[in-house]
């Protein structure tokens, strides 16, 4: 085989010991090293009695390939080229190496590869060791596209290529290895079943949290790890320790962050921030008996979803009203509980919300106005209950103004004397006191509900009246609405001043003979009026929107029908200066309404029972 014979400069100093060698030394050889990477790059070592010195030689390192690449592979044919190049490598260890054209031919890399790992130069191999870079290098690059290939997010944190190569392949790690490092490079790729279990934990783990604003789960590379108590699969939402030990309960701010009425809390229950009001008014008329069913009322047919929240007056309310007060609890179930509940002689006024709001609300203040004063018994008069719930107060009044077709005088003077005289907010600060009056209750508070039996008359007579109501197949309400003595004053702003009602569909809920659909039929013939109504307020503009108005016909133990007013109130973030209810609610009641709904579902489900049982076989 013809040789290249090259002149070797001089070496100085001795050979390092340990048989490593300085730049530009080579050691003595009995005879010519292998030819290393075909003819044209063949070297002739000098023999014995040829002193020959080699020049310099720097060996250049192998350029890092671009793994960023290989993301794009198919898994099960770089699977199929990887197994391909690892046999070819074992067949290379076992005997030497090939040169000339062929070597390009023994390359197995992928497509998207080619081009960086041909560009890797031959390495000068030391003696002895004719295979080791490239089982180096073809392990590395395996362990490092696996990894590339499982985990493309920690590929970006990765060292170098150059730092991470070893001198040779990592033995076989057992599966009890807590290391996770030495565990990856020692599998044998996607397919090795330790670590399919491992990543599809790791995939659990990493996306349990509720949101993309959420940091990763420390418990996503680390299971046994103590630094978090968050469950993984749990639905509430982190806290983190630093925001429990900055957060202040009794003074806060509209920016503080995890502050308990703030702008995060009130995002996480209401994200389009506003909160869904119910307000009923009726006028039981003092009777004992209760309806059977109070569903129709509460949870209307038109209605799809419940409530945020429930307010009830009532006027000449039943003697019990604790049994009252137990059909709305188990009307509503367990999910409402009763903020609060005042009385005024006959007047009631009941708040229930959903349990889970209990923790933003202040405490609830409440005050009574009486405008009959030589009563006995408190039938006319007002009861006002006011709170704030995250950073909006609220403020609801039922009434009972004075009776009879032609007092409009009496009633404007009960409304005077209510707004005026009403002692409300007691303790807890008002959220806009610039714009607040001494004189009038209704401008303190940011969203105002005033409702009841507000006994304003239609003036047109009885049969005028019923003329209209005869008109089929619908009846005009803008034709009667006409004649309403309400409306009038409104307009002209002796009563009522800032507020709004929603428009009127339904018929006069007023006066209607008991457990009948027809008007007064008695000798009085007193004319049909629409005399409970629900009006609002609003500090901020368009902050309340009327969904539904509408009257429950199907409830008639009483010569007046219920009104009821749906609402979406817009709901704004507070501070934490307010004096919080602390979560209060009438907890006997609450049981008392669950204990009754489960005695009467077993009451039901018994006939059915017996009806499929018999003495021959029973059916369940």
């Amino acid at each position: 085989m013809p040789s290249t014979s090259v002149s070797l400069p001089p070496v100085e100093g001795p050979p390092q010991p340990g048989g490593t060698m300085l730049k530009g030394q080579l050691p003595p050889r009995d005879k010519a090293r292998a030819p290393i990477g075909g003819p044209e790059r063949s070297l002739e070592l000098p023999t014995k009695d040829t002193q020959v010195v080699a020049q310099a030689l720097t060996p250049i390192p192998p350029a890092r390939p671009r793994l960023e690449r290989a993301l794009s592979l198919d898994e099960k044919g770089w699977r199929r080229r990887r197994s391909q190049a690892s046999q070819e490598g074992l067949e290379q260890d076992q005997g030497p190496l090939r040169s000339g054209p062929k070597a390009p031919a023994r390359s197995s890399s992928p497509p998207c590869l080619s081009t960086s790992l041909q560009e890797i130069p031959k390495s000068h191999r030391a003696p002895g060791s004719p295979s080791s870079w490239g089982n180096c290098l073809s392990g590395m690059a395996s362990t490092s596209l696996d990894l590339l290939h499982r985990e493309p997010a920690v590929a970006v944190s990765t060292p170098r290529l150059a730092s991470m190569l070893p001198p040779r392949p990592l033995p076989a790690v057992a599966l009890s290895m807590s290391a996770d490092s030495l565990r990856t490079a020692s599998t044998g790729g996607p397919d090795h079943e330790d670590f399919r279990r491992r990543v599809q934990k790791k995939l659990v783990r990493a996306h349990s949290s509720l949101g993309p604003s959420w940091p990763r789960s420390p418990l996503a590379c680390d299971s046994c790890s103590l630094h978090s108590a968050r469950s993984t699969f749990s639905l509430l939402a982190p806290i983190r320790a630093k925001d429990v030990r900055s957060r202040s309960y009794l003074e806060g701010s509209l920016l503080a962050s995890g502050a308990l009425l703030g702008a995060e809390e009130l995002a996480r229950y209401f994200p389009d921030r506003s909160a869904a009001i119910f307000v009923a008014t009726w006028n039981m008329q003092g009777q004992k008996e209760l309806p059977g069913n109070l569903d129709e009322l509460l949870l209307p047919a038109g209605a799809d979803l419940a409530q945020d929240m429930y307010i009830i007056g009532v006027q000449e309310g039943c003697s019990d009203r604790r049994e009252w007060e137990a059909c709305l609890q188990e009307t509503l179930g367990p999910h409402y509980v009763l903020l609060h509940s005042a009385a005024h002689g006959v007047l009631y006024l009941s708040v229930f919300l959903r349990r889970d709001l209990i923790w933003f609300c202040s405490e609830v203040e409440s005050a009574t106005v009486t405008t009959r004063i030589v009563s006995h018994i408190k039938t006319k008069g007002a009861l006002g209950a006011s709170f704030t719930f995250f950073g909006t107060s609220f403020l609801f009044i039922t009434s009972h103004f004075t009776s009879g077709e032609g007092k409009v005088a009496e009633r404007l003077q009960d409304y005077s004397r209510t707004i005026q005289t009403l002692a409300l907010p007691k303790s807890v600060p008002d959220t806009n006191p610039y714009r607040s009056s001494p004189v009038d209750v209704t401008t303190r508070f940011d969203e105002v509900f005033w409702f009841g039996d507000f006994n304003f008359r239609l003036s047109s007579g009885r049969a005028a009246v019923e003329a209209l109501l005869g008109q089929k197949p619908e009846v005009d309400t803008s034709a009667l609405l006409e004649h309403d003595q309400l409306s009038r004053e409104m307009r002209r702003g002796a009563v009522f001043k800032g507020f709004q009602e929603p428009a009127i569909h339904f018929l006069p809920s007023y006066k209607l003979d008991v457990g009948k659909d027809t008007y007064d039929s008695s000798s009085k013939q007193r004319t049909p009026s629409y005399t409970d109504r629900v009006v609002y307020r609003s500090r901020h503009k368009d902050d309340i929107c009327p969904v539904r108005y509408s009257a429950c016909t199907s409830i008639r133990t009483s010569d007046h029908r219920p009104v009821y007013g749906l609402f979406r109130v817009r709901v704004r973030p507070g501070r934490d200066n307010i004096p919080l209810a602390a979560g209060r609610f009438d907890r006997d009641l609450y049981l008392l309404g669950i204990r009754r709904r489960i005695s009467k579902e077993t009451q039901r489900q018994q006939p059915l029972k017996n009806q499929s049982s018999s003495a021959v076989c029973t059916i369940s």
